[in-house]
């Protein structure tokens, strides 16, 4: 059974919205800009929305804002994981969509990367109080925590869960309510599976490696009672992480059921449900092509003395560089002065650069 285009269109229309509206030829606009942060803008332009995600527009607006944050949260962390890559995670609207259209490695970090920004984005926005449906982690009914490997189990101290969590099971629910396209039972096809696996691979990067953190209490600075919470990972951390795992993904093919995904070569093991996977090869990014969604990379800065992917021999494809010398102005020779101001004087900075042919 194929399972409808119409909704693999759904689902690239509200990403599509999520990321690149806010672009408009130039950087990204500032946290809090209404194109980016009003849900009702984002609920508008995303007019096939369907089921759990209009619901989740309608009914719960500041959480679509967060939802939004989380997107940009999402580019953000995906532009500097590629920012010397040939293909560095542009969000110039005319082509990044062209690479959401595709089954490419790069569309699946992107998938991976905006569903765990999502995720983080929420999380925390509960944690600090922001949203009304949801707070800090609930710890009652969960075991006492384990003491640290540094700390011997046996040394009398106390310990018990207390702070704030943060509660990274509303933050999972909420990226796959909304970032999930919807589907129909007994139907799917090998694009809609690998989007999918690809959304969970990046809400489990940031689920799976929650860490606990403890604060000591006592009378002149003892240790008598310790208590702890779950904090998320800072998501340089889950960048990190899917960059990794962007670096080992594995390539897949539909198996005849339609329903499930079968890796491609001989004595290659199943992708994980954090593996990253694709069906499609990337094209080279070397030079601009609409169709492929690649700028090229003529005028890019590079390394000239790096033999890794920031390289001019990588990175220039091998066409050759120039080098040229800026001059610009920045600050020096800062003072504090009390109180309470920070005084520079401006120097100019000569810069010798290198850029791709």
């Amino acid at each position: 059974p194929i399972f409808p285009l119409r909704v693999r269109i759904n689902y690239l229309s509200l990403l599509y919205t999520l990321i690149c509206q806010s672009y408009q030829g130039g950087p990204w606009l500032a946290v809090g800009s209404p194109l980016v942060m009003d849900p009702n803008s984002i609920c508008r332009k995303a007019k096939r929305l369907a089921g759990k995600q209009a619901e989740l527009c309608q009914t719960q607006p500041e959480i679509v804002s967060e939802v939004a944050k989380g997107a940009r949260l999402g580019v953000r962390e995906c532009q500097y994981q590629f920012r010397y890559r040939r293909w560095n995670c542009t969000s110039h609207n005319k082509y990044f969509g062209k690479i959401l259209q595709q089954d490419i490695r790069e569309t699946a970090f992107v998938y991976a990367i905006t569903a765990a920004g999502v995720t983080h984005a929420v999380t925390q926005a509960c944690s600090m109080g922001d949203l009304l449906q949801c707070g800090c982690e609930a710890t009652r009914n969960r075991a006492p925590p384990r003491p640290p490997s540094s700390t011997a189990s046996g040394d009398g101290v106390k310990w018990e869960w207390g702070g704030c969590g943060d509660d990274v099971e509303f933050g999972y629910e909420k990226s796959k309510q909304f970032m999930d396209a919807k589907r129909r039972r007994g139907k799917s096809d090998i694009r809609t599976l690998i989007d999918l696996h690809n959304n969970e691979a990046g809400r489990l990067a940031v689920k799976l490696y929650m860490r606990t953190e403890c604060k000591c209490h006592g009378l002149s600075g003892s240790c008598t009672l310790r208590t702890c919470w779950k904090k998320m990972p800072h998501f340089r951390e889950v960048g990190d992480r899917l960059l990794e795992r962007f670096n080992g993904a594995s390539k897949v093919m539909g198996g005849n059921d339609g329903k499930t995904l079968i890796p491609v070569g001989q004595n290659i093991k199943p992708p994980d449900k954090q593996d990253l996977i694709y069906s499609d090869e990337s094209p080279d990014f070397c030079l601009a092509n609409r169709k492929t969604g690649s700028l090229g990379t003529r005028g890019r800065m590079c390394n000239s003395t790096a033999m890794d992917i920031s390289g001019c021999d990588l990175l220039c494809c091998e066409r050759g560089y120039r080098e040229e010398t800026v001059v610009f102005e920045e600050n020096c020779l800062c003072r504090f002065h009390w109180c309470c101001v920070v005084q520079c004087k401006k120097c100019l900075v000569r810069k010798e650069l290198s850029l791709c042919h």
